[in-house]
C-alpha cells in the first residue's frame, strides 16, 4: 500500500515550500514561492485556502503575539491574515535586488533562521541569516546558490542548513550568539537529486525532501541513511510534523521547471512514517 496521499484541491504548486504546523489554528501552512500565494490546510475539515500573496514569499513563521513573520523578495515583513496586513520590518540585502529568501524556520530560542538566493540561481550570493527578537538580523554564513533548511537538533546542539545547487548539507555548532564550525555533513549523490527542506522528528532523526529524486529520506543523528519513503512528485521540497500529536508529515512540491508535470508533481501531501516530530518554535519578536 503507499504511505502517502495528496491532498484534494484545486491547483498544483510552482515552487511548493516552507511547510509549517501551527497547533494555534489547527492547520498546516505552506507558501508557493512563485504564484506567489500562502496555502492553508485545516486539519479540522480538510479545507485548502490558497492567499495570494504581492510579492515572492519564501517561508512563513508564526509569531508568540499571532500573526507570522514572512521572508518576502523584498525582505522581512509582519503578516496578519483576516484581513491581510503585511508590515515591512526591514531587507538584509538591499545590495542583490535580485535575490529573494527561500527557506526559513525558528528556533527554541525565538529566532528565525533563513536563507537568501539568487533568484536566478546563477550566483552564489546567497546568505544564512538569523532575525533576532528585536528584529535586528546577522549574517551567519555566505557563499550559497540555494540555500535550504534549516533545522535544529532536539539538544540545541547542532543546526543543519543545505545549499541545494552544490548537493551538500552541512552540520553547525549552535552558539549563544548564533552557529559556527561549519561542516560537510550528509553529500547527495546525483542519483539522489538534490537535498531540499529538512526537518527534525522528536528522535533526533534528520527528515530530507529530495528535489529531483522523488522522495524523502531519515537520516540518523550521525548523518547514516535509515530509510526513504518514495513519492509520485519528481521536485520534493519541504516537510513538517503537524497534528495534536505531531504524528502526520506534510510535504510539499513543486512543478517549476518541468515540461510535462503530472497530475501528482506541485501536490500536497500527507505521508504514513510512523514516527512524530518536534512542537513548531515560535518567533518572539
Amino acid at each position: 500500500m503507499p504511505q502517502w496521499r495528496m491532498i484534494p484541491r484545486d491547483v498544483a504548486d510552482r515552487l511548493g515550500e516552507g511547510t509549517l504546523w501551527s497547533a494555534r489554528d489547527n492547520a498546516v501552512y505552506w507558501v508557493d514561492i512563485l504564484a506567489p500565494a500562502l496555502n492553508r490546510l485545516s486539519l479540522a475539515d480538510g479545507a485548502v485556502t490558497r492567499i495570494a500573496m504581492p510579492e515572492p514569499l519564501g517561508w512563513v513563521a508564526e509569531r508568540q503575539a499571532g500573526g507570522f513573520i514572512g521572508g518576502f523578495q523584498s525582505g522581512f515583513a509582519e503578516i496578519r491574515l483576516d484581513p491581510l496586513t503585511i508590515t515591512p520590518i526591514g531587507d538584509p540585502e538591499p545590495h542583490f535586488p535580485g535575490n529573494r529568501m527561500n527557506d526559513g524556520k525558528a528556533d527554541a530560542q525565538g529566532h528565525i533562521w533563513c536563507g537568501t538566493m539568487d533568484m536566478a540561481e546563477e550566483h552564489d550570493r546567497g546568505a544564512l541569516y538569523r532575525l533576532a527578537p528585536d528584529r535586528s538580523w546577522t549574517r551567519v554564513d555566505s557563499d550559497y546558490r540555494v540555500p535550504n533548511g534549516p533545522c535544529f537538533s532536539p539538544c540545541g546542539q547542532w543546526l543543519y542548513h543545505s545549499d541545494t545547487a552544490k548537493r551538500q548539507m552541512y552540520r553547525f555548532r549552535r552558539t549563544e550568539t548564533g552557529a559556527t564550525d561549519r561542516e560537510p555533513f550528509i553529500r547527495f549523490e546525483e542519483a539522489d537529486g538534490y537535498p531540499d527542506g529538512m526537518t527534525v522528528d522528536a528522535e533526533g532523526h534528520i527528515w530530507v525532501a529530495h528535489w529531483g529524486g522523488s522522495r524523502v529520506s531519515r537520516f540518523t543523528p550521525d548523518g547514516r541513511l535509515d530509510r526513504a519513503i518514495a513519492l509520485p512528485a519528481r521536485q520534493v521540497t519541504n516537510i513538517c510534523f503537524a497534528g495534536p500529536d505531531l504524528d502526520r508529515m506534510f510535504v510539499s512540491s513543486a512543478t517549476v521547471g518541468l515540461d510535462d508535470p503530472s497530475e501528482h508533481d506541485g501536490g500536497f501531501f500527507e505521508v504514513d512514517c510512523g514516527v512524530k516530530g518536534l512542537p513548531t518554535h515560535l518567533f518572539a519578536g
